[in-house]
């Protein structure tokens, strides 16, 4: 059954009704401020199938008689209008000068929640999302901040690689490398291929520090890639996604390939046939 409950408006209520306001004076009251806000250190928020994606929201404070704590915080889709689902899991402050703080709220994402919160699929709700809260002043002042930390929100994928190398006695140098790549479905809890993809096949030769684009190409409707192509030396082999505004970049593991000396065949010989 899915939650019908605008969280978000809720979480506003609730954090009006803790300060003693109404909607009518919501923006706060006093000098306090948020100089700046930062969610998860600048990087998109990843989140998977199963496993729980924990994150920081990183808040500068101001005010002249100095910051007394971040009161609540909640983050909210600015795409799809989404609730709440990030769990806020606590807060710790540490004092910069006489009037700035820095708050930093640990939030969790819990895939388990995500098919539950809207009628609509959940896999709509990646996108920007924004933290919203409030903070509160040593002399009582207070805000209650709208967007200051913005994040994409982004499903997780999965790339795998396997590398064939020529037969020894071939003396040729063709690699065959397939790979599958996937990507979180949130409805289902599950990880599915993703078809019509561009994906990066590289080369990194051996004892070199760095991966080299060799060629592109696209995944079938299962998700599935497949290249052969003709290897310069021994090295390793891998995908990589670059990704989308709703799918994660991922790289692969590499496959390596040891090329060996040719081996020389004798040649043969055609032999004319005597008459008796």
């Amino acid at each position: 059954m899915r939650r019908h409950v605008l969280w978000g408006t809720v979480a506003a209520v609730a954090a009006m009704t803790v300060l003693g306001t109404t909607a009518a004076n919501a923006e706060g009251r006093g000098d306090i401020r948020i100089t700046k806000g930062v969610t998860n250190n600048g990087e998109s928020v990843v989140v998977g199938v199963s496993k729980h994606v924990t994150f920081p929201v990183k808040l500068t404070i101001k005010d002249n008689s100095g910051v007394k704590s971040l009161g609540e915080i909640w983050a909210n889709s600015s795409t799809t209008h989404w609730g709440a689902p990030p769990e806020w899991d606590g807060a710790t402050c540490k004092k910069l000068s006489a009037t700035t703080s820095e708050c930093t709220a640990t939030m969790r994402f819990v895939p388990a929640y995500l098919p539950g919160y809207s009628e609509e699929n959940a896999n709509d709700a990646t996108g920007r999302w924004c933290a919203y809260g409030n903070v509160q002043a040593n002399d009582d002042d207070y805000w209650i901040f709208d967007c200051v930390a913005p994040f994409n929100l982004k499903r997780a994928a999965t790339l795998t690689t396997a590398a064939t190398g020529p037969s020894p006695l071939s003396g040729g140098k063709q690699v065959k490398v397939t790979g599958t790549l996937n990507r979180a479905d949130w409805e289902a809890l599950k990880y599915r291929g993703y078809a019509g993809q561009s994906v990066q096949l590289q080369f990194r030769k051996a004892g070199a520090s760095a991966y080299k684009t060799v060629k592109t190409v696209r995944t079938n409707s299962s998700g599935r890639l497949s290249a052969t192509v003709t290897a310069s030396g021994s090295g390793s082999w891998r995908w990589f996604y670059p990704g989308t505004s709703s799918t994660a970049q991922i790289a692969s593991a590499g496959a390596t390939v040891t090329l060996g000396p040719a081996t020389m065949r004798a040649p043969y010989v055609m032999h004319a046939a005597t008459r008796g």
